[in-house]
């Protein structure tokens, strides 16, 4: 066999292979390079757009697909970072039947406070921050998140440990947990407002109201049916001044008071102000009293008699009549 020649490798040859090497490491980096560059524009896409007023409460993830198109498949790593940095919250709503994933930004303080969360806890803690003060069921919060009963738990539990959702009660279902975000005060319509104690209704709270703001009208009035009335906001200040509320009332709340007072003819309107603030009085006595007493009706000659009323009306007396 003739000998196999082998290739003399000289300095040139050398220097050509390793710039060949270097080129193709250089294009491989600059593909990097332009791949990392990319995927940081794209994130920013993102945070742009999820940043705007109308998507303050989340973008759903059928918008996502709509916005970014062929691009939508590369968000799954930007929002799998997004979410382990507690910048990014996921949550389920329920549209026209059907949920779906909406995608939420949070803020600075929002994300110390969901810091070292896992990702059920995030989407129940949005469920219930989406309530506001009305509060949630916890019937609803497993369905709009679909986590198993065990696990629904246990995230409750964490929750409430840090002090990020409490329990309440509602007065029209007081055997129900209602859940939302512990720094909120629930609604008038959870509670029942001033008018409820421990969730039952304040029967002598009420009473003690009513009275007072009765003998207000009359005091500031002179008597029945006397004076030019008084505002509610002349009522208001004098139950502001006398302490008599243990919570502070509005004025729409004292109006409620005076409202029951007129609906049993204790008090009336009379007029209103220059400004158009209606006027209160105490209202006159439907049927004025008399001079005598029941017991005077059964004398036999009581029809003789003439009667006089305390509003000055005297009836003379009558002849007996009778029917043939």
């Amino acid at each position: 066999m003739p000998p196999i020649k082998r290739p003399i490798i000289t300095a040139s040859t050398s220097a050509t292979k390793r710039r060949r090497t270097d080129a193709a490491d250089s294009a491989i980096s600059s593909s990097g390079n332009n791949s990392d560059e990319e995927l940081s524009l794209l994130q920013s896409r993102f945070i742009s757009l999820l940043s705007l007023p109308e998507h303050k409460k989340g973008i759903s993830n059928s918008d996502l697909k709509s916005h970014f198109h062929d691009d939508y498949t590369k968000l799954v790593s930007i929002i799998n970072e997004l979410t382990r940095s507690s910048k990014l919250t996921m949550s389920k709503v329920n549209t026209n039947g059907v949920n779906e994933v909406f995608f939420s930004l949070l803020t600075e303080e929002e994300a110390t406070k969901l810091e070292g969360l896992d990702a059920h806890s995030k989407m129940v803690y949005r469920v219930i921050e989406s309530s506001g003060d009305k509060g949630i069921w916890t019937v609803d919060i497993r369905a709009q998140t679909n986590i198993p009963q065990g696990t629904l738990t246990k995230v409750f539990k964490q929750l409430e440990t840090r002090r990020l959702i409490k329990p309440i009660k509602a007065v029209t279902a007081k055997t129900k947990k209602l859940y939302m975000l512990y720094d909120l005060q629930p609604a008038k319509e959870i509670t029942g407002g001033p008018w409820y104690t421990e969730y039952e209704f304040d029967h002598e709270f009420i009473a003690e109201l009513r009275n007072f703001i009765l003998m207000c009208v009359r005091r500031m009035n002179g008597g029945y049916g006397t004076g030019n009335g008084v505002t509610l906001k002349q009522i208001s200040d004098k139950m502001t001044q006398a302490n008599v509320s243990r919570v502070k009332l509005t004025l729409d709340e004292v109006q409620q008071l005076v409202q029951t007072l007129a609906f049993d003819y204790l008090i009336e309107q009379r007029g209103v102000t220059e400004e158009g603030e209606a006027l209160f009085v105490a209202a006159r006595r439907v049927t004025t009293m008399s001079e005598f007493g029941w017991w005077d009706v059964l004398d036999p000659d009581f029809h003789f008699r003439a009667v006089r009323f305390e509003d000055g009306v005297v009836l003379t007396p009558h002849e007996p009549h009778h029917h043939s």
